[in-house]
C-alpha cells in the first residue's frame, strides 16, 4: 500500500461546503444516479434525502434519477412521488436488448443523463446522510487530477448475534473475505481502498465514458481496476462518508456477488477463469442440494465507442 497515496487522496473528514462546490462547478453539470431493483421501502427515503441538493436557482445537483432495473413493486411510483425522474433500463439504447445486472443500469445512466460528473448511490440505504453527495463531489469539482472518488464508511451488521462489535463493524463481508485479498493478489496498490465494492462513488464522465462496465456485481471492482490501469493511482480518490446501513443479504446471495467480483477481477488479469458456475448447496426436506448458479460474464462496451458507432451509421 502506498502511504503517499492514502495521505494526499483520503479525506477523513471532507471539508467542502455545498455553496463552495456549486461555485467548483463553473459550468459543470452534475447527475444524481441511484440504481434500484424492488427498493419500494428504502428508495423514498434516499431520494427525499438527496432531493434538497437539487432545488433552488443554482443546485449542486442538476438532476436526480432513478435508473429501474425491472423493479415488479413500487419502487418506480415511490421514487417519482419522492422527486426523482424514473428511467427504465429499456428507456434509452432501445436497439440493445437489457440483461439482468446493477452494472447494466450503471452503464445505461450514461446514456439516460447528461451530467459532467456523475454520483452513484445505493438505492438500499437506511437512514442515508445527504452529505454523501457533496462528499463524493468535492474532490471532483475542487481537486485536480481526479476522475474517480470511493465513499467509504462504517458498515454495521444487523444480525441477530450477542457480539455488540460485530454488530457495530460486521458489514462489508465480501470486502474483506474476497475483494481485498483479490487486489491484494492481482494489483496492489488498491489495497490502500478502504471500500472498493462500496457502491456510494463519483466520476467524471469523461472517465467513465471510455471504460468497459461489467454488467453484474462486479461493476464496481472493473471500474476501480480499469481506473488504475487507464489513468494511474492519483486518478482515484477516497471520502469518509461516516456510516452506511443498507440490507444486509444472506450468505447465498452474497456468494453469488463474489463469484461476479472474482470474474471480474480475473477477466482483467493474467490469471484463467474456468468460467464454470458457482455451486451452492441448500436444505430441502432434511437433504442437501446442489445449487448452480451460472456466471454470464457480460461487459459492455466503453459507452464513448457506442456513441461513436452509432454516429456513424449502419455499414452498407
Amino acid at each position: 500500500m502506498s502511504d503517499d497515496w492514502f495521505s494526499r487522496r483520503t479525506w477523513q473528514r471532507p471539508p467542502w461546503t455545498v455553496d463552495e462546490l456549486v461555485a467548483a462547478k463553473a459550468g459543470r453539470r452534475v447527475s444524481v444516479v441511484l440504481p434500484a431493483l424492488d427498493e419500494e421501502a428504502t428508495v423514498g427515503g434516499v431520494v427525499t434525502a438527496i432531493a434538497p441538493l437539487a432545488q433552488g436557482p443554482d443546485p449542486l445537483v442538476d438532476e436526480l434519477v432513478v435508473m429501474d432495473s425491472g423493479s415488479t413493486d413500487r419502487t418506480a411510483a415511490v421514487a417519482a412521488a419522492a422527486g426523482a425522474r424514473v428511467v427504465a433500463r429499456t428507456d434509452v439504447l432501445g436497439d440493445l436488448t437489457p440483461v439482468a445486472g446493477k452494472g447494466e443500469v450503471l452503464w445505461r445512466s450514461l446514456a439516460a443523463t447528461t451530467g459532467d460528473v456523475l454520483c452513484f448511490i445505493d438505492s438500499d440505504l437506511v437512514d442515508v446522510d445527504p452529505a454523501f453527495v457533496p462528499a463524493l463531489l468535492g474532490p471532483l469539482l475542487a481537486e485536480d487530477g481526479v476522475g474517480l472518488v470511493k465513499g467509504f464508511y462504517r458498515r454495521p451488521l444487523r444480525l441477530e448475534v450477542g457480539d455488540a462489535q460485530a454488530l457495530d463493524h460486521g458489514g462489508g463481508r465480501v470486502t474483506e473475505l474476497v475483494a481485498r485479498p483479490l487486489l491484494a493478489a492481482l494489483r496492489p496498490p488498491l489495497t490502500a481502498v478502504v471500500q472498493p465494492l462500496g457502491g456510494e462513488y463519483a466520476a467524471t464522465r469523461d472517465l467513465l465514458e471510455t471504460l468497459p462496465f461489467a454488467t453484474d456485481y462486479g461493476v464496481e471492482i472493473g471500474l476501480l481496476i480499469d481506473t488504475l490501469d487507464a489513468q494511474g493511482m492519483d486518478a482515484i480518490a477516497q471520502v469518509n462518508l461516516g456510516v452506511r446501513k443498507h440490507r444486509n443479504r444472506s450468505l447465498l446471495q452474497l456468494g453469488a456477488m463474489a463469484r461476479q467480483i472474482t470474474a471480474t477481477a480475473l477477466r482483467r488479469s493474467a490469471a484463467h477463469d474456468s468460467g464454470a458456475p458457482l455451486v451452492q448447496f441448500v436444505q430441502v426436506d432434511g437433504e442437501w442440494v446442489p445449487q448452480p448458479r451460472e456466471i454470464t460474464g457480460i461487459e459492455r462496451p466503453p459507452m464513448r465507442e457506442v456513441r461513436d458507432a452509432a454516429r456513424r451509421g449502419p455499414v452498407v
